[in-house]
């Protein structure tokens, strides 16, 4: 009885294990989708249900909608995106609204773009939540403001245009 019982905690151990390290491998290939402009593997790594948020406070955006501004943004925006320094963490939020399993991804970008050849390099964080082996839910947050520094844009307080 006692090799049963450790038999069947130690395939409960593998199956976590499995399960964890599936929604690593689905963050992995959304990444290299996104290195690789690849909107067909990004389309299948998103749930139709899903949602995402950020970087500013109130942005959120659907798949469809997001699989269509990527579209439009390789097309006329960006060069590239290369993550850099990419580390992933899994998450087990264990009760609350985002219940569930996460992977966390920090990176440092270098982005390319189209326009004026501008180069920036940003640290990014974003946090994936996975249901049924696809992507739900998404938070990313990084600096636009160095982003937009690093376009050469300069910032104006309305308050000395009156």
């Amino acid at each position: 009885m006692k090799k049963y019982l450790i038999i069947f905690t130690f395939t409960l151990f593998l199956m976590s294990c499995s399960n964890s390290d599936n929604g690593l491998e689905i963050v992995e290939k959304y990444i290299h989708s996104v290195e690789n402009n690849d909107a067909k593997t990004m389309e299948t790594l998103l749930a139709d249900k899903y949602i995402g948020y950020g970087p500013s406070f109130g942005d959120s955006i659907t798949k469809p909608l997001a699989l269509k501004n990527w579209e439009a943004s390789m097309g006329d925006i960006y060069e590239s995106i290369e993550y850099k320094k990419s580390r992933n963490a899994l998450v087990e939020v264990v009760s609350g609204e985002n219940k569930g399993n996460w992977v966390s991804n920090w990176a440092e970008l270098h982005i390319k773009y189209k326009k004026d050849n501008y180069e920036v390099d940003i640290w990014a964080n974003t946090i994936y939540k996975i249901e049924n082996n696809q992507i739900v839910k998404s938070y990313t947050f990084y600096n636009e403001a160095d982003v937009l520094r690093q376009l050469d844009y300069v910032y104006i307080n309305s308050k000395f245009l009156e």
